[in-house]
């Protein structure tokens, strides 16, 4: 049996931003979420089963994350410790410091104005199963040998997220905001 090479996009949320020099671009989200059911293009429907993933997880030391399936737009890489992969009980979540470069930098932009939020993987199907009973037939993953996860802006799973990750330094900074406004406010409204 030959391998056919399969790629399915998701949306992505939670991307922080970090901003200031040396500070890399960090996006976390889901490339894949189980038990999640999409369309391919109209010809099946498709479910990726919880633990999918975690065999290729276990022995695929250089798997790459990319922009739009390009292997020319390389985000990430696991192998160089720049993209972090992990199964939870949701799905295929990731983490991807993106290059300080103009595509790294571009993506953050798009990203943070809210253009960009989706995910993709890049897949081989190692074990799967088929629903016939029913109309269109529903494809499970089981097993898929991930080659490559995708930050994309057209997803083939509707439920896919990736977001820009804010630092720590700012989330202090803008609870420090919401105090100091509070305070403000409590003195206006103690003067009525």
């Amino acid at each position: 049996m030959t391998k056919k090479k399969e790629t399915r996009t998701f949306d992505i949320t939670n991307v922080e931003k970090r901003d200031g020099e040396n500070q890399s671009l960090r996006v976390s989200g889901y490339a894949a979420v189980f038990n999640s059911k999409t369309s391919i293009g109209e010809y099946f429907d498709e479910m990726i089963s919880p633990g999918a993933f975690s065999r290729t997880l276990s022995v695929n030391g250089d798997i790459r994350a990319l922009f739009n399936h390009n292997w020319d737009h390389v985000l990430g890489r696991t192998k160089s410790g720049t993209l972090i992969l992990s199964e939870d009980e949701r799905g295929l979540k990731f983490e991807i410091d993106l290059p300080n470069n103009s595509l790294g930098r571009d993506l953050a932009e798009s990203m943070a104005r809210g253009d960009i939020n989706e995910c993709s993987f890049g897949f081989f199907a190692t074990e799967e199963s088929w629903d016939y009973s029913i109309e269109p037939a529903l494809r499970t993953v089981i097993e898929a040998e991930l080659f490559e996860i995708s930050i994309v802006s057209i997803p083939a799973y509707e439920n896919t997220e990736a977001a820009l990750v804010r630092s720590k330094e700012i989330d202090e900074f803008v609870e420090k905001r919401i105090k100091i406004l509070n305070q403000i406010k409590g003195v206006f409204e103690n003067e009525n």
